[in-house]
């Protein structure tokens, strides 16, 4: 059997070639030694380390602590020595006598001379400490506005839900309450009724999970107290809420005494007890409640615009958005269905006085009113593809507005800080920021939040953050530049004059319509008249030439009135020749007795 190995490698990758010689061969026979045994050290495993850099070794020294010291001189009139006071008069006089009979004193002078004349040419010639445009204030620098996203709070469930409500706590802003709700009812049967309380510094975990019996669609903070919350549920029910009596709801409302349709809308009444709060929903009916008396509300009030006095809820119009504003006591506003804006009072003697300013604000319905923090008289109202601005004292038309977007707007807000700045979500998952003193025709910045429909936007109250939430359960933090959340020296100011202006012509503007309609009612009144007199005058001359050739029929005053008024009735809807054809073939004459 022959033996053979083949070798898969190159000869470059092994060994060296074998390089034979002749040489003596010799054998040598080499016996263990038994006495070198117990030197023999059995290893396992053997290992050697090997360093090819060199080696560095660390020494750590403390160092002395070096001594500063400050030190300075007075160069009023020159550096005087430590032994000359300079504030004594004989002292100083006496070392200048002194200095000036020194050999040395005229050649240094000589040689300080020529710069110093130099210098003080130039001085002469270009002033480099003149301050130009004294008279001019210094303008500030154009500042730039951005925003960056500071944390991302999503929902915990898997299947997510969107977001129907921000409140912010009142303890400086550390948490605030998302509602978390499915308007779709076909899903929203199936849905988790949990909301949460989230902390600003936690994105990861929710402070607190709130557990009703049904989803919470609008979730408010109270303003004097930072455990209270009130809610409105999917069953038209209202609750009040403890967060240190745990996670579900301490008082709940009876169904019979609540809301017919989901309600989702509430907020707190500046009240001395700190107590009360109202809702709203789409069966058209502001609801008035005490936590301390839950089971039916203090005051009902429908928004029956046709006949308030009635207080029919069958007529009563859906309200889309609510508020209230605590500087004002009873005063509130409701976004209705319809488009309109209410602005009530809740000490009117009668229904039809609550409820009886109104302006016509959107083409669909109102989603958002909030009235300017500073200048209350002037609110906005968002709906549609626009964004209004309206002050009470103009009814027929607002102020200012936006221009048409593309995408539907689902919420605006003023900003809590700057008078001028006010927010604007877009269902493209965009936030505008206007800012009516800087530009008035398009938004100062304009930011991606995400690619779902935004729902809710809620600034906080230092102005500085802002929480955004979106269709698919996330709550975004926003951090707005120094730009959009700091008032300027004149910014008040000029922001009055803006709205007054505004407010001024559009108060002109109503006047010239109102005369424009009042004379096309008087030339329509006039026309009239006018036909009428005109058709009777033909009717005359009709008669007058068929008393020529018909026969004579002789009528009473009164039967001729009454024939001329039916006469009159009659030719209204018929042309003049064929009347005239009918008294011809009808060969009738009315004359006077």
């Amino acid at each position: 059997m022959e033996i053979q190995y083949v070798y898969s490698k190159t000869r470059a990758q092994f060994g060296k070639a074998c390089i034979f010689s002749e040489t003596d061969k010799a054998e040598v026979d080499i016996r263990p030694d038994a006495s070198q045994l117990h030197n023999f050290v059995r290893l396992n495993p053997v290992s050697h380390g090997t360093q090819c850099s060199k080696r560095y070794a660390a020494h750590e020294v403390n160092t002395t602590t070096a001594t500063f010291k400050e030190g300075g001189m007075h160069h009023v009139e020159g550096g005087w020595p430590k032994d000359i006071n300079m504030h004594d008069l004989e002292q100083t006089v006496r070392y200048r006598r002194k200095i000036e009979k020194d050999e040395l004193y005229i050649h240094t002078m000589l040689q300080l001379l020529p710069p110093m004349e130099h210098y003080i040419l130039q001085n002469n010639a270009c002033n480099i400490y003149e301050q130009y445009f004294h008279d001019t204030e210094p303008a500030p620098l154009v500042q730039r506005t951005f925003s960056r996203t500071v944390n991302v709070y999503r929902d915990i469930l898997p299947v997510k839900r969107p977001i129907t409500h921000i409140s912010w706590s009142p303890d400086q802003g550390t948490r605030f309450a998302v509602s978390y709700c499915n308007t779709d009812f076909k899903k929203s049967s199936n849905s988790n009724p949990d909301s949460y309380i989230w902390d600003v510094e936690n994105p990861n975990n929710p402070f607190m999970i709130l557990k009703p019996f049904c989803p919470v669609l609008t979730m408010e903070y109270n303003s004097k107290d930072s455990n209270a919350l009130v809610s409105g549920l999917m069953t038209g029910q209202v609750a009040s809420w403890d967060i240190r009596r745990g996670c579900e709801p301490v008082e709940v409302s009876l169904v019979e005494n609540s809301h017919r349709d989901p309600c989702d809308k509430v907020l707190w009444i500046n009240s001395k007890s700190g107590t009360e709060f109202f809702s709203t929903s789409k069966d058209g009916q502001v609801k008035w409640w005490d936590t301390r008396k839950m089971q039916a509300p203090t005051d009902t009030l429908a928004m029956d615009l046709c006949k308030p006095e009635e207080q029919d809820v069958d007529r009563a119009t859906g309200i889309s958005a609510l508020q209230f504003e605590p500087s004002m006591g009873t005063r509130f506003m409701c976004g209705l269905e319809n488009g309109m804006v209410i602005s009530g009072n809740r000490k009117g003697k009668t229904p039809g006085e609550k409820i009886a300013t109104r302006f016509r604000a959107q083409y669909g319905p109102v989603l958002s009113v909030e009235r300017n923090p500073t200048f209350v008289k002037n609110f906005l109202t968002v709906g549609d593809w626009t964004a209004r601005i309206w002050s009470e004292d103009c009814r027929e038309s607002c102020i200012a507005w936006t221009p048409g977007h593309r995408d539907l707007l689902t919420d605006g807000a003023w900003s809590c800080t700057r008078y001028s700045v006010f927010f604007l979500t877009k269902m493209d998952g965009t936030l505008d920021v206007w800012d009516l003193l800087v530009q008035q025709d398009s938004p100062v910045l304009s930011v991606k939040v995400c690619d779902d429909s935004l729902t809710k936007i809620r600034p906080h109250e230092q102005g500085q953050l802002a929480a955004v939430a979106s269709k698919n359960g996330t709550t975004y933090l926003l951090e707005l530049s120094e730009a959009l959340t700091i008032n300027q020296k004149n910014d008040k100011l000029l922001l009055t004059a803006l709205l007054e202006r505004e407010t001024r012509r559009e108060k002109v503007i109503e006047a010239k319509n109102r005369e424009l309609r009042l004379k096309m009612k008087t030339y329509r009144v006039e026309t009239e008249a006018d036909s009428q007199d005109s058709r009777l005058k033909e009717m005359r001359n009709d008669q007058s030439e068929l008393e020529r050739n018909d026969p004579i029929i002789l009528l009473s005053e009164q039967e001729y009135e009454s024939a001329i008024e039916a006469e009159i009735a009659r030719q209204a809807s018929m042309d003049n020749t064929e009347v005239n054809n009918n008294h011809l073939q009808n060969g009738t004459t009315i004359t006077a007795n």
